[in-house]
C-alpha cells in the first residue's frame, strides 16, 4: 500500500492505533533517519495491522473510526506517526508524545541531508526546503522551492524524489479472524516486538478500561502530572494498582476487567483522595517529603485500600500504619514479586478486625520480626535502602543544624535554605589520606548527615576533629542530635572506620526507638486534626525538600557527572536516568546492587536494552548489572558516545519492529 493511501486511511478512520499501544517514543534523530532511508529508497520494513470490527475496537485518540472493518497498527506506529507528522505538518489524532520530534523537518538540496529547523542556520537560505510544505503543495511546492534558486534544473530531480516519498509502497500484513481477541492480539504484538519492551498486564487492563472510558488514560496521566509537580514520580501501572485495590481488594489487574467505566472513574477519584492523604501524612509525620526518599511506594496501594474502607483514623492507628509503611520499605517487602506480596498483605488486611495489626504481623513474619541492626546502615550512596531511614530519622526527630542550631524538621529552615548532604569526614580528605579508602567507605551512610547550605560552607573541607568541637561550643547537644559519637578520638582521620561503626550503632538505636514510638503511639502523637489533610501545593512548598550536594563545598565529581548526564539528555529530548536505582532480585526483593544512573526500560522504550552508568564501581557490581541484562558504561564519555551512535543514530532502515 502506498504511504499516501495509509495516511489517508488514518485521516478517514480506517486505520488507527489500538488502545494498548504505548505513546510515540522516537526522537528527532530517528525521524530524520527514517526520511533519509525513504529518500534513498532504502527498505524501511512493512506494517502489521489487526483487522477488526470498528464497533468493538478499542483505539487511541479522540477521533472516530470508520464503519465496518478497521485496521489497528500493531507494528509500525513509530514510522507511521513520523510520516504523518512530517507529511501533514501536524501529529495524528492518536499522538501521545513530543510534537517537536515530528515538526520542522528540512531538506538541504545541495547536501541532500535532513535536519530539523534551526533559525540562525537556515532562515533565508533557499537550499533548505520545508519538507512538510513541499509535500503538502505537491508540484506547486516544487515550483515554489526552485523559484529563488540560481540553478533550479540542478535540484529539480531531487525535489521530485523527495516528493515521491509518499508514493513508496509498504507491505501491510494483516492479523484477522474472529478468534483474534485482545488477549491473542497482545500476545502477537509482544512476540513481534520481542526485542523491545513487552506490554505489561497494566497496559492490557488500561486498554480494556479505555474501551469504555476513552479519556481514562488522559485522566490518569493528568493526575500523575499533578503528583510529579509536587515531587513524586509514579507510573500508570502504579496508579492503576491503587485503583484496583480500592475497587476489588486485589492486586491482579484481571479483577478490573468486569468493572464498568463509571466504577473505574469512581475508583480513580477515591484512590487519588487516599494517596494524597497518605503522602501528606508520610511527609508530615515521617519527613519523607519527596520521591527520592519515598522508599515504600508499592506499599501505598495497601494503605489506600485500608483508608478507603476505614475513613477516619485515630492518631494511634496512623502511627501504626506509618510504621508498617516504613518497615515494608526498609525490608524491601514489595521489591520483588509485587503482585503476590500485595495480595498477601491485602488478604491479611481484609480478613481481620484489626487490619493494621494483621498486616504488621504478616510483614514481621515475612521479615523474621527483625529489629534494625547497626549492620543495616552498612550501605553506601544515596541509593542505599537505608538512606531514606537516615533521612526520616533526621526529619522526624530533634536533629539540629550544626551552624544555626535550628531543627531540621519541616519548614524550620525556610524555603530558601534547604538542607544539603554533608560528609562528616570530607571526601577529599578520605580519598587523599594514607589509608586509601574506596568509594564504599567514603560514601558510607554513616558518614552522611544533613545541614543547611550556610553550615556546609562554614564547615568547608575541615576534618571533624577541627570543627566538631566548635559545633558543640556554639550549639550544645547538636552533635548528639545527629547521632555523632561523643569520643573525640573517633573524630580523627586514622579512626574513621571506628567512627562509622560507632555511629551505625547510634543510628540503629535511634531507629528502633522511633519505630517503637510509632508502634505504641504513647507520645508525640498527631492531633486529631492532623489526620484530615488536603493536598495543597503552596503548603507543600514549606515541607518538600530536595536534598542536593552543595555546589561550592565538597561536591562529589561523580554526582556532578550524573547531574550533567541528565541535563545533557534533556537537551536532546531523551529521558533522564533514575539516580541511585536499586537493582533487586525480582523473586525475593533482595537488593543486588545500586546503580548510579539507570534506564530499566532503555533510553528508547521498546527499542533499546536497559542501560546503566556505573562510575568507579567494583567489578562485582558491573557483573551483577550485566547479568541482569543492563548495558553498562563506566564513564560519561562512553555513555554519550553510545547515545549519539546507537540511540540518535539508530539505523531506522533495518528497524522493522517497534
Amino acid at each position: 500500500m502506498k504511504i499516501s493511501n495509509i495516511l489517508d486511511h488514518i485521516d478517514s478512520g480506517y486505520m488507527a492505533l489500538p488502545e494498548f499501544q504505548r505513546g510515540f517514543v522516537w526522537n528527532r534523530e530517528q525521524v530524520r533517519g527514517l526520511f533519509y532511508s525513504l529518500y534513498r529508497r532504502h527498505p524501511v520494513g512493512g506494517l502489521l495491522v489487526w483487522a477488526t470490527e470498528a464497533k468493538s475496537a478499542a483505539y487511541r485518540g479522540t477521533g472516530s473510526l470508520a464503519p465496518g472493518i478497521v485496521k489497528l497498527l500493531l507494528d509500525g506506529q513509530q514510522r507511521m506517526t513520523s510520516l504523518y507528522g512530517v507529511v501533514r505538518g501536524r501529529p495524528p489524532q492518536f499522538f501521545d508524545g513530543d510534537e517537536r520530534s515530528i515538526t520542522g523537518l528540512r531538506f538541504h538540496l545541495d547536501q541532500e541531508t535532513f535536519e530539523f529547523f534551526q533559525p540562525a542556520k537556515m532562515r533565508g537560505d533557499p537550499l533548505w526546503v520545508d519538507v512538510s510544505e513541499l509535500i503538502r503543495n505537491g508540484t506547486d511546492g516544487v515550483d515554489e522551492a526552485t523559484r529563488n534558486l540560481a540553478e533550479p534544473n540542478r535540484y529539480f530531480g531531487r525535489l521530485l524524489r523527495l516528493l515521491g516519498i509518499t508514493e513508496r509502497e509498504l507491505h501491510v500484513e494483516e492479523v484477522t479472524g474472529k478468534d483474534k481477541t485482545v488477549d491473542v492480539v497482545v500476545d502477537i504484538f509482544n512476540r513481534v516486538n520481542s526485542g523491545g519492551t513487552k506490554l505489561s498486564k497494566g497496559d492490557l487492563a488500561l486498554a480494556r478500561i479505555c474501551a469504555d472510558w476513552p479519556d481514562g488514560r488522559n485522566a490518569m496521566k493528568a493526575q500523575l502530572k499533578t503528583w510529579r509537580d509536587q515531587g513524586y514520580d509514579f507510573t500508570l501501572d502504579w496508579l492503576l494498582r491503587s485503583v484496583n485495590t480500592v475497587l476489588t481488594g486485589e492486586a491482579r489487574f484481571s479483577h478490573l476487567q468486569n468493572l464498568s467505566a463509571a466504577e473505574v472513574q469512581d475508583g480513580l477519584r477515591r484512590a487519588t483522595k487516599q494517596v494524597d492523604k497518605c503522602l501528606n501524612m508520610i511527609a508530615g509525620r515521617l519527613g519523607l517529603d519527596h520521591d527520592r526518599v519515598l522508599f515504600g511506594r508499592f506499599a501505598l496501594p495497601v494503605m489506600v485500600r485500608y483508608l478507603d474502607r476505614k475513613g477516619h483514623l485515630s492518631p494511634r492507628d496512623w502511627d501504626r500504619l506509618l510504621l508498617w509503611f516504613s518497615e515494608a520499605g526498609m525490608w524491601g517487602r514489595f521489591s520483588g514479586s509485587t503482585e503476590s506480596a500485595l495480595d498477601q498483605s491485602l488478604a491479611a488486611l481484609d480478613g481481620a478486625m484489626d487490619g493494621i495489626g494483621a498486616i504488621l504481623t504478616e510483614l514481621r513474619r515475612w521479615s523474621g520480626n527483625r529489629r534494625v541492626e547497626p549492620d543495616d546502615f552498612n550501605g553506601w550512596s544515596l541509593g542505599a535502602r537505608f538512606y531514606p531511614v537516615l533521612y526520616m530519622l533526621t526529619r522526624m526527630g530533634e536533629a539540629r543544624d550544626w551552624g544555626s542550631g535550628l531543627p531540621l524538621r519541616k519548614g524550620h529552615l525556610g524555603t530558601m535554605s534547604r538542607p544539603e548532604l554533608h560528609h562528616i569526614f570530607p571526601k577529599a580528605k578520605l580519598y587523599g589520606c594514607a589509608h586509601h579508602y574506596g568509594r564504599p567507605e567514603v560514601n558510607a551512610l554513616a558518614n552522611y548527615c544533613l545541614q543547611s547550605k550556610e553550615t556546609n560552607l562554614w564547615i568547608g573541607y575541615r576534618l571533624p576533629e577541627e570543627y566538631l568541637p566548635e559545633v558543640e561550643n556554639r550549639n550544645p547537644g547538636a552533635l548528639a542530635s545527629q547521632w555523632i559519637p561523643q569520643d573525640p578520638e573517633l573524630w580523627k582521620l586514622e579512626n574513621y572506620l571506628d567512627f562509622l561503626d560507632a555511629r551505625r550503632t547510634l543510628l540503629a538505636k535511634e531507629a528502633n526507638r522511633r519505630f517503637d514510638e510509632l508502634l505504641h503511639g504513647e507520645s508525640e502523637l498527631l492531633d486529631e486534626s492532623a489526620t484530615e489533610f488536603k493536598l495543597d501545593v503552596a503548603a507543600r512548598d514549606l515541607i518538600t525538600t530536595e536534598v542536593t550536594p552543595a555546589d561550592d563545598v565538597d561536591t562529589d565529581s561523580e554526582e556532578a557527572q550524573i547531574a550533567a548526564i541528565n541535563h545533557w539528555l534533556e537537551t536532546r529530548r531523551l529521558p533522564r536516568g533514575l539516580v541511585g536505582f536499586e537493582l533487586a532480585d525480582q523473586a525475593t526483593g533482595t537488593q543486588l546492587a545500586m546503580i548510579d544512573l539507570a534506564w530499566p526500560e532503555g533510553l528508547q522504550v521498546g527499542l533499546s536494552a536497559p542501560v546503566a552508568v556505573l562510575l568507579n564501581e567494583p567489578p562485582e557490581v558491573l557483573s551483577i548489572a550485566s547479568a541482569s541484562g543492563y548495558r553498562c558504561f563506566t564513564t560519561s564519555d562512553a555513555f554519550r558516545t553510545y547515545v549519539e551512535a546507537e540511540i540518535e543514530g539508530m539505523d531506522v532502515a533495518v528497524a522493522t519492529s517497534e
